[in-house]
């Protein structure tokens, strides 16, 4: 994809192979380092989800009277159940079980988990979790609080994505319409940009439509991640 990016702007804007091969790290680089944001943000966002659904049912445990070492063993069971053994959250509870049974303590574990996840969520739920369990307070009540919050802002979140789902739609298509009127009007009629590939102004005057469509880009996903 990375290279395939590199001979489309390559070829739309300059007509060059030369510049097709200086371009080619940068896709073959950028590309891919671009996708793994866009991948993580989509598996920070899964395993969100995932811990909403986790959070809720230790609290459940906990109101019957489990301990906090059994409300986590039992809940590492109930999610295996139901997202299966490979699921993120799955594998993060068991972990965390099989660090209680070595007799470590339960707030160190959560808060290895938010660090390791980089979820804001997950992280708020441990500094709460802490607290409440060193001031000895209503643990179950607080934690069932907590989880209520997270509820709320996940349920916003999926709201704005609903409401933003044809609008992200328009945003790639218009990405990819530059190129799009540029080769169409190429094959169209032939030679009609000649004067913008081989006279330095028009090669100048490319760079900057090049530019300002990289910026484009950029502002419109800007635009697009709404932020709860």
């Amino acid at each position: 994809m990375g290279a395939a990016l590199a001979g489309l702007v390559a070829y739309t804007f300059y007509h060059s192979f030369s510049l097709f091969l200086f371009l080619l790290p940068f896709g073959l680089i950028g590309l891919p380092l671009y996708r793994r944001k866009a991948l993580l943000k989509k598996r920070q966002w899964r395993l969100t989800l995932q811990f909403k659904e986790a959070a809720g049912i230790l609290s459940s445990f906990l109101g019957a009277g489990y301990s906090v070492e059994n409300a986590f063993f039992a809940t590492e069971r109930e999610l295996e159940n139901l997202y299966g053994k490979k699921a993120m959250i799955t594998e993060e509870f068991l972990y965390i079980s099989g660090q209680l049974r070595l007799h470590k303590p339960v707030e160190a574990l959560l808060l290895e988990l938010s660090e390791r996840s980089g979820i804001e969520d997950i992280r708020n739920f441990t500094e709460v979790f802490s607290i409440a369990k060193r001031s000895g307070g209503e643990l179950c009540s607080i934690i069932d609080h907590t989880v209520t919050v997270i509820r709320e802002k996940l349920s916003v979140m999926e709201e704005i994505n609903n409401l933003t789902a044809a609008r992200r739609f328009e945003q790639r298509i218009m990405n990819f319409m530059p190129f799009g009127i540029i080769l169409y009007v190429e094959l169209s009629s032939s030679g009609f940009f000649d004067v913008m590939y081989q006279t330095l102004l028009g090669r100048c005057i490319m760079t900057v439509c090049l530019a300002a469509y990289i910026g484009a880009c950029v502002l419109s996903e800007r635009i697009m991640d709404i932020r709860v």
